[in-house]
């Protein structure tokens, strides 16, 4: 079901685009991407270098340990492959400043999902803080961590969604390539 959800936006958007050409001068036009330099390209280098590092150890130890993921998760391998890669490559091109807002899409979907199955596994937005749990209540898959809960997914969403937004910044391949 949740294919076909996926399947059916993409088609939606595809017919939308083809279909409404004012709407596709309008959306490209408001995400093209600005390159601020000085402390605000900084910070998006900053933002940008740190979130890619992130999904570069989030997306190589699912890659290497794909089927194991994919049981956990009881999804099909080849949708946890497009994750994995999509986190990894998408953490190198985050990381480098190229094709920046193709490179957060495909991870903001993954972390879109990730959310959608917190929420339906009725995980908390915030998860009580695990120093106040009796040990008795809560213990990580390690014997250790932090209880569930979405909240992670969700700043990941907003991270994203700031550089898709503000660009990648001066200081990136993208600004070289593509100029101010």
């Amino acid at each position: 079901m949740i294919y076909q959800f996926g399947l059916g936006v993409a088609i939606a958007f595809f017919l939308a685009a083809f279909n409404y050409p004012q709407l596709s001068p309008h959306l490209l036009s408001s995400l093209s991407p600005v390159y601020p330099d000085g402390l605000p390209g900084l910070a998006l280098l900053l933002l940008r270098f740190s979130l890619g590092g992130l999904f570069l150890l989030h997306g190589y130890p699912k890659l290497t340990h794909l089927r194991q993921w994919a049981e956990s998760l009881k999804m099909p391998v080849s949708l946890c492959l497009l994750s994995a890669a999509s986190m990894l490559g998408g953490g190198i091109f985050l990381i480098i400043g190229f094709l920046t807002l193709l490179a957060t899409l495909p991870i903001l979907g993954s972390m879109i999902y990730a959310i959608y199955l917190d929420v339906s596994g009725r995980k908390p937005f915030v998860a009580q803080d695990p120093y106040l749990i009796p040990e008795d209540q809560y213990k990580g898959p390690l014997g250790t961590g932090e209880p569930p809960s979405w909240e992670k997914a969700f700043m990941y969403c907003v991270m994203l969604i700031a550089i898709a937004v503000l660009g990648p910044g001066t200081y990136s391949l993208d600004a070289l390539i593509f100029g101010r």
